[in-house]
């Protein structure tokens, strides 16, 4: 199949295949787009997710509305790293390089969400540094997995 005939349902769906600069791009564009614009709704929403009792009435519709919100969200970041494996592994192949590669950046990214989003709620029982660790981390491999799939052609060896 040849690139410029790709899907997006192609690209996404399976980790088979290889895959050009160009495309892997595009690819994590569109997924870093849709990313961006569900967060940016999630932090809207999230002072809706905070429930006091003392104040607000036990059923209160901003709170359901932000927390069915919140497992849209979760479920649709699970899709957006699985697609984002699934089309990194073919440029990780094109790049003769081996292909589970491509879980390490969803996987401390997804690492780094459940940190942050605990080590608040935990009162100093995460320690500060493990956070800005995994912080460093996930920095570190997405510059490198940009440079590797963004920037480097494809290796020749065996074509």
């Amino acid at each position: 199949m040849a690139e410029a005939e790709l899907s997006s349902r192609f690209l996404y769906r399976t980790d088979k295949g290889l895959i050009g600069q160009k495309t892997w791009w595009t690819g994590s564009l569109r997924l870093g787009g849709i990313f961006a614009v569900l967060t940016i709704i999630g932090v809207l929403l999230a002072p809706y997710a905070r429930h006091d009792l003392a104040t607000m009435p036990f059923l209160d519709w901003r709170v359901i509305a932000a927390y069915s919100y919140l497992t849209v969200y979760i479920f649709a970041l699970f899709l957006i790293a699985i697609s984002f494996y699934n089309l990194s592994a073919k440029r990780w192949r094109d790049r003769r390089r081996p292909s589970a590669f491509a879980g390490l950046v969803p996987f401390f990214a997804l690492l780094s969400g459940a940190v942050h989003w605990l080590y608040p709620q935990m009162g100093g029982e995460v320690p500060a540094w493990s956070v800005i660790a995994i912080d460093t981390a996930l920095c570190v491999l997405a510059v490198w997995t940009v440079i590797e799939l963004g920037l480097l052609p494809p290796k020749e060896s065996d074509r």
